[in-house]
């Protein structure tokens, strides 16, 4: 029987490069900073741009994750819950007498345990959707925190620890140089490696996965886990600048963190999105929001801008998916045309 081989061709095309959804974040991300110039003549200067994103990057930390969960055709709506319960168990060790680093590894270890709890939920219970799984613990854990601190308020942190969220390193924030480590280790765990391209097929088939021999069970505790350590990571700077925490820190920000991804172009059907899409919505919500507040526009025309940029992301992306699969890429098969008229 003659050998067939099937090429797929796709020539590179300066137009394709430039329609990436990427691209038209980076154009909005310019125009945030046009409109917030023309808003306030105080918006350009160099602590915009270094001690900005120190008001909204301890979420940030969420999104890098959230990408990983949505890209996995999941989603974790329990992130701001874990955020408060693992925040309110450091401020109370701490009170109680456990030093200061000791109370930041179990804040640390305490949010790891929240995503391990959700992920054995979800890979031992498989009729219940994620979104009902994180919606239960969301109210677990919120409900904990209020246990432990009612509505009281729990701080008292030495001065040193205020400098996570408020010093910085050689003219640069200490967040930023944190997250910045933390965005190269998710990306290039999502894009570079195994365990990336695993994320990605159970996104798009996880019954093939399985049946392919892919531990999917496994990826998704893994995933899970590291969503926990990042609700870890953002408890400690966004208690470290605010001083002190309360049971009811992080409300929200699990739609916010939701938001920044599917805005970034992740597709929440799974299989679908990159790293570099989130982490521009990151900084478009971050200085828009900042822009907005320089002229004192209500917090609610944020809302309706962000409803509009994430209305407009899903258009567009569906414009181009039903684009891309009305107009297949060229193939070539090449074999014995006897053999295929004989075949059945």
């Amino acid at each position: 029987m003659a050998e067939r081989t099937i090429r797929v061709d796709r020539p590179w095309s300066w137009r394709s490069f430039f329609l990436q959804w990427e691209w038209l974040l980076v154009l909005i991300f310019v125009a945030v900073h046009v409109v917030n110039s023309l808003l306030s003549p105080y918006y350009f200067n160099a602590d915009t741009f270094l001690q900005t994103p120190m008001s909204f990057l301890d979420k940030a930390f969420l999104v890098l994750p959230m990408t990983m969960v949505i890209v996995l055709g999941n989603i974790d709506i329990s992130v701001g819950s874990t955020v408060a319960l693992s925040a309110v168990l450091m401020a109370v060790a701490y009170n109680a007498g456990l030093p200061m680093p000791l109370a930041m590894m179990l804040c640390l270890a305490v949010a790891s345990a929240c995503g391990l709890l959700n992920g054995i939920l979800m890979t031992r219970f498989k009729e219940l959707s994620s979104v009902i799984v994180t919606l239960a613990t969301m109210i677990i854990y919120r409900g904990i925190a209020y246990a432990i601190l009612r509505d009281q308020a729990a701080g008292g942190f030495p001065s040193w620890y205020s400098a996570l969220g408020w010093e910085s390193v050689g003219g640069i924030p200490i967040i930023v140089v944190a997250f910045a480590a933390c965005a190269v280790v998710f990306t290039l765990l999502l894009h570079r490696t195994s365990f990336g391209r695993r994320i990605y097929g159970m996104g798009s088939n996880a019954t093939a996965s399985r049946y392919s021999g892919v531990r999917t069970d496994s990826i998704i505790l893994i995933v899970s886990v590291l969503t926990g350590l990042m609700a870890g990571f953002t408890a400690l700077f966004l208690t470290s600048r605010m001083g002190s925490t309360r049971p009811n820190v992080a409300q929200g920000y699990e739609l916010e963190v939701i938001a920044m991804v599917v805005l970034g172009g992740v597709s929440t059907s799974g299989g679908k999105g990159r790293m570099a899409g989130p982490l521009l919505a990151i900084f478009i919500i971050g200085f828009l929001n900042y822009g907005l507040g320089l002229v004192n526009i209500p917090a609610q025309v944020l809302l309706i801008i962000l409803g509009l940029l994430l209305i407009l992301s899903v258009l567009v992306l569906n414009l181009r998916f039903r684009e891309r699969h009305a107009h297949p890429p060229a193939t070539e098969i090449a074999g014995s045309k006897q053999q295929d008229e004989a075949a059945p």
